[in-house]
């Protein structure tokens, strides 16, 4: 079983990620609606999932941080914007390390 303030770290990075996507919407992007609700939505599926099987849950949890990190890393170079692709970047990093030492 995951630590109690791990699983909130990763509830709060998923509520995040959906508030992101929702103030990106306020300001005229529904691509980010769109995936910070999909993102976000994903990132607590994988919460409720390590309820039940801490390990698969990690699994799941840190591929999904790995893609959300590539494209972060994409949309950044394709901007050189710190805001908001840097700044999730550096939050998803620290979530996939978070993950990666719950997994081992």
């Amino acid at each position: 079983m995951l630590m109690s303030s791990t699983l909130l770290i990763l509830v709060l990075y998923g509520l995040f990620l959906i508030l992101g996507g929702f103030l990106g919407f306020r300001k005229g992007s529904k691509i980010s609606l769109i995936m910070g609700l999909g993102s976000g939505i994903l990132v607590l599926l994988g919460v409720w999932l390590s309820t039940f099987n801490p390990r698969a849950g990690l699994i799941f949890l840190t591929c999904l941080n790995v893609l959300l990190s590539l494209s972060f890393i994409s949309r950044l170079v394709k901007t050189r914007a710190f805001m908001p692709s840097g700044m999730l970047l550096l939050i998803t990093l620290a979530v996939l390390v978070l993950c990666l030492r719950n997994l081992i």
